[in-house]
């Protein structure tokens, strides 16, 4: 422990933090959208227990770094492709989240949501927090193969998870909450789980494709759909000093005002 009072490893403890905090972005718009489907009382309760066993796996995962390193052996390997338990576990989360997020945009762009009564019975405690867990260690394996490439102090990487899932833990709801009072923001934060589900599957093919590109096209269309919820909240205070509202049609107002003057 004694690394981290040294300039080099607080410099390494602050880059695995913000490298653990942006990759956990995927984490929490997912969580945003599965907790969704229990009762209001019950979806703070998953969320904590969600990243809290998350979070004992994850440090689970690191105190095993001889089965970390494992995954990424080859075990079969065909012409050019070697296959390994890796990209078994990166098509399983890509393709999880290609249909759960497939299946919610079907249901919003049909019409077809889901009444409370059957979001209760479709989910439970159990089945949540169990895809909370287990897409977080899909999301997770990565960055964690990452970070034992960077930096050699297991103590380092485990502080590092520890305060990116804390993190999460008191912003989740809050994204969550959000996202559900903007029809158009859940829309987006679908299509940014499908993106990360094309993305894992392409990963589990070992094409490479930085996630920096994900991030930052998402993070322009949040920003333009931030400059929209704007531009529709201005439109609707209609100004005090026009009494017929300022989106009439001028026509109608030029009509209006040639039948009530004198002449």
């Amino acid at each position: 422990m004694e690394h981290l009072l040294t300039l080099q490893g607080l410099w390494s403890l602050l880059t695995l933090t913000a490298l653990e905090i942006v990759l956990g972005i995927d984490n929490i718009v997912f969580i945003s959208i599965v907790v969704y489907r229990l009762p209001e009382q019950q979806r703070a309760k998953a969320r904590i227990m969600g990243l809290s066993l998350a979070l004992i796996f994850r440090i689970l995962l690191l105190l095993a770094l001889s089965w970390i390193a494992h995954l990424t052996q080859p075990l079969l390997t065909i012409q050019n492709f070697t296959l390994s338990y890796r990209d078994v576990i990166l098509w399983a989360g890509g393709l999880f989240l290609l249909a759960k997020s497939t299946i919610e945009i079907h249901n919003r762009l049909e019409g077809s949501e889901e009444s409370l009564s059957q979001k209760l019975e479709s989910a439970s405690m159990g089945t949540i927090i169990f895809q909370i867990v287990a897409l977080d260690l899909v999301f997770s394996l990565d960055s964690i193969i990452t970070a034992i490439g960077l930096v050699n102090h297991v103590w380092t990487i485990i502080i590092a998870v520890v305060v990116a899932i804390l993190l999460m833990m008191a912003f989740a709801g809050i994204v969550a909450r959000f996202i559900h009072r903007h029809p158009t923001l859940k829309m987006l934060a679908l299509a940014f789980l499908l993106l990360v589900g094309v993305l894992l599957v392409l990963e589990g093919f070992h094409i490479h494709v930085p996630r920096g590109y994900i991030y930052f096209a998402m993070a322009f269309s949040l920003f333009v759909e931030l400059l929209n919820l704007r531009m529709r909240k201005k439109r609707s205070v209609v100004p005090l000093h026009e009494p017929y509202g300022s989106l009439e049609n001028p026509d109608l107002r030029l009509q209006r005002d040639a039948k009530s003057s004198p002449n």
